[in-house]
């Protein structure tokens, strides 16, 4: 990684510049947070055939899709629609659709832990350990990403990894 500031990406989602990533990119279980069975890389059966609306988002709880309701990406998906896709969509390319929904499923947990270390920053935690997530952060953002691939080099999966250990290590400096 160069020495130069990454920029830091939007961690809110923002579906409205997104492709519907999420309701293509994970399967569905018919139990209690879903109301139907489907499969990964399928567009939910719910989604506005014109746009990439939810037919039913208003009513998704009342209508059995609770994982819907709680679900959120992080900002990964409008990431990969506009910055690794460059707003192209698999609308438009259907050939892109399993390209982009397994972009989404590398992303968001990368979205997730960056979450974790920004909260984790506003705890009372000593400045070593603040300089440890502020190094985690920039390990898990890689200059100028162009490509999926600039988020499985090694340094970001191996500060992906990490996550987990350097959160545990804060508990000795947090009172419950």
């Amino acid at each position: 990684m160069s020495g130069k500031a990454t920029p830091f990406p939007d961690l809110t989602a923002d579906c409205s510049r997104c492709a519907a990533l999420c309701c293509a990119a994970y399967p569905f279980d018919d139990d209690e947070d879903f109301a139907l069975f489907k499969e990964v890389d399928t567009p939910c059966p719910n989604l506005s055939k014109s746009c990439f609306d939810c037919s039913i988002h208003a009513d998704l709880h009342k209508r059995g899709f609770r994982g819907c309701v709680t679900y959120s990406c992080a900002g990964a998906g409008q990431r990969v629609t506009q910055e690794l896709f460059n707003g192209e969509t698999w609308r438009d390319d259907p050939d892109l659709l399993t390209h982009m929904t397994y972009a989404l499923r590398v992303v968001r947990p990368i979205h997730e832990a960056l979450l974790l270390l920004q909260e984790a920053q506003r705890l009372p935690i000593p400045e070593h350990k603040n300089a440890e997530a502020k190094a985690l952060m920039a390990a898990l953002c890689p200059d100028s990403p162009k490509s999926i691939y600039d988020f499985e080099e090694p340094e970001v999966q191996d500060a992906l990894a990490s996550v987990p250990d350097f959160l545990q290590s804060l508990a000795p400096f947090v009172s419950v």
